[in-house]
């Protein structure tokens, strides 16, 4: 069964997503290894351009205006407006490509895949959250809704591997306690980002809340790091170095 993201629109507001969502070293290193020796990148759903390595040559897609003008911002290269679904490359264009934290977003998952498998002679790189382990950690308890809503728009690691096809590996992939990434998992010992209404919005998930769930939940959440609450049930996190939790990188290499 081919699983169908629900697109977050990066058009409607002038949301400010490279501030809150940059490079992570450690992360990136994972990816760089997973690249191989590719020394010419394609990277799907490009954002603004995390984990683009600064060493190879990246052509970046992406479909959003928004995102292709923050790019400047963050001292990218222009990206092409293009989907997943159809890119405008020929077959084996590439040395490698990969998609971070973008699939989620993607009309066809299967389509895609299969044009990233078309474009590129070998790795394809994958990062996305394990809609099964969204659960780990103190979100899930904290903001039910929101990770209810996380749970549904990540495709499941199994569609993933069927579509990449044989030869696929999935790591678990540690995020640090200084994690520079503001995803969720990110502030995982910073309970206090989630109160900042700028962190929140590079976030996607936030926006598919109803201000009547979301504003009510967010004052609970501050009543309980005001009076203690939170640190009393989950202090321990504040120390944790390294939080093992949904992240995955998926690697496909050529049969």
């Amino acid at each position: 069964m081919n699983f169908t993201g629900k697109a977050f629109n990066y058009d409607a507001s002038p949301i400010k997503y490279s501030p809150v969502r940059k490079t992570d070293p450690a992360i990136a290193g994972f990816v760089t290894e997973a690249l191989g020796n590719a020394t010419t990148i394609l990277n799907v759903g490009a954002g603004t351009g995390s984990y683009e390595p600064a060493n190879r040559m990246v052509i970046a897609v992406e479909p959003s205006a928004n995102m292709r003008q923050q790019r400047f911002a963050a001292g990218k290269s222009p990206a092409i407006n293009a989907s997943a679904e159809l890119l405008p490359f020929d077959d084996n264009s590439f040395d490698a490509a990969m998609a971070m934290i973008t699939i989620h977003h993607w009309k066809d998952l299967n389509r895609g895949i299969s044009e990233m498998r078309r474009v590129a002679k070998g790795p394809v790189v994958i990062m996305t959250f394990d809609p099964d382990a969204l659960h780990l950690g103190w979100l899930a308890t904290c903001f039910p809704e929101l990770v209810a809503v996380e749970s549904k728009r990540y495709p499941p690691l199994n569609s993933i591997v069927t579509a990449l096809g044989s030869n696929c590996s999935i790591q678990k992939i540690p995020v640090t306690l200084d994690c520079l990434d503001g995803f969720q998992e990110a502030f995982y010992g910073r309970p206090e980002a989630f109160l900042k209404k700028e962190i929140r919005d590079a976030q996607s998930a936030w926006g598919f809340l109803e201000e009547n769930i979301k504003s009510p939940m967010l004052h609970h959440f501050e009543q309980m790091l005001k009076s203690g609450e939170w640190d009393a049930r989950f202090g321990e996190y504040r120390q944790m170095p390294v939080f093992h939790g949904a992240l995955r990188l998926l690697v496909a290499l050529r049969d």
